[in-house]
């Protein structure tokens, strides 16, 4: 149910500046800032225009290969963080595991990289394990 007599809310557009030429509002800029605001609209719009012309799954297998990476750089850390391992490996599997064959021709490519990962992250965990046990012993 809706109140009809509840007033309509006002006309946010309307409270807002208007924007200049070059789609950015006025706000007394200096004309370097201007135009070099201008010239990241465009980079802007010609890296939208790149990724609309890619296929969706060209896009979904970068960004899964960007989670593996940040696993990997948690991973290798002096100290690993292995919290955020995990949190980037779940990321990946969600991906892989529930998008499968949907990634297209990398599907198979993403699983290795996917179970490559898991691998690592157990090898890192036990390695740590096994040091944390050894130093209670030793200091024990």
């Amino acid at each position: 149910m809706t109140d009809q007599n509840a007033p309509e809310p006002p006309d946010q557009a309307a409270d807002q500046d208007e924007p200049d030429e070059q789609g950015a509002e006025d706000h007394d800029l200096d004309p370097a800032t201007a135009d070099r605001l201008a010239d990241a609209g465009t980079a802007m719009d010609e890296v939208r225009r790149q990724v609309a012309e890619a296929p969706a799954e060209v896009v979904v297998v970068n960004h899964v290969m960007g989670l593996y990476e940040l696993a990997a750089i948690h991973l290798s850390a002096p100290t690993p963080d292995l919290a955020a391992a995990a949190l980037a490996i779940d990321a990946v599997a969600s991906l892989v595991d529930g998008l499968g064959d949907r990634l297209g021709a990398d599907a198979p490519t993403m699983r290795d990289a996917l179970n490559s990962i898991r691998l690592a992250f157990v090898q890192i965990k036990g390695r740590a394990a096994g040091e944390a046990s050894g130093a209670e012993a030793s200091a024990g």
